[in-house]
This record gives structure tokens, C-alpha cells and sequence, in this order.
């Protein structure tokens, strides 16, 4: 397996990210090829030492690496990577790696 994780910081303004990601990003990013489980973050982002700048980490699922950069090939791939622009103000961080159990 392979895993997209993206660290949305803290936008300028919440009230309008919250609605316009769950409503039209995630949509949007579901009809990612290849994707096979899309995850979220459940309220606060904390660190051991206290509150981050974080807002919100999705965690996307792929079978591996190459599916991943196919995805992000695809048409759906890249509006969604160009769609994080219109509500992403606070910034993002976006890494991918393979992981295995155990």
C-alpha cells in the first residue's frame, strides 16, 4: 500500500473551509483513479507538546507509489490538486510513501 498524506494548516478563515472542502473537495477527490480509502482527521491536530497550526490531515489510500503518481496524471487528479487552491489559504503540505505492516 501507498498512502497520500496532506497537512492542511490553519485557513484565514475555518468557517469557510470546512463547508467548501467536505462539499466540494473531497467529492472531487474521490473520483481520483485508483484511490481506495480516503480518511480525515476528527476535530483538533495536537502534538505531544500542545496545539500545531494544523487544521485538517487527509490521508489518502492507494495500492502504491506509481498509482499514485498516476492519479495525480489523470485529469481528476490535477483539478484536484489545482481545486487545493481555492480554499487552502492557510497552506498544505503534501507527502506521499509506501507503508507496510508491522
Amino acid at each position: 500500500m501507498a498512502r497520500l498524506l496532506v497537512m492542511y494548516r490553519t485557513p484565514k478563515n475555518p468557517a469557510e473551509f470546512d463547508p467548501y472542502y467536505f462539499e466540494k473537495h473531497v467529492p472531487l477527490a474521490k473520483k481520483i483513479p485508483g484511490l481506495r480509502k480516503y480518511e480525515v482527521s476528527d476535530g483538533g491536530v495536537a502534538s505531544p507538546s500542545g496545539k500545531t497550526d494544523i487544521h485538517l490531515i487527509a490521508t489518502l489510500h492507494f495500492d502504491d507509489i506509481a498509482a499514485i503518481q498516476k492519479a495525480f496524471a489523470s485529469a481528476e487528479g490535477q483539478a484536484t490538486a489545482a481545486d487545493m487552491q481555492t480554499f487552502a489559504s492557510g497552506g498544505a503540505d503534501m507527502f506521499f510513501y509506501a507503508s507496510r505492516e508491522v
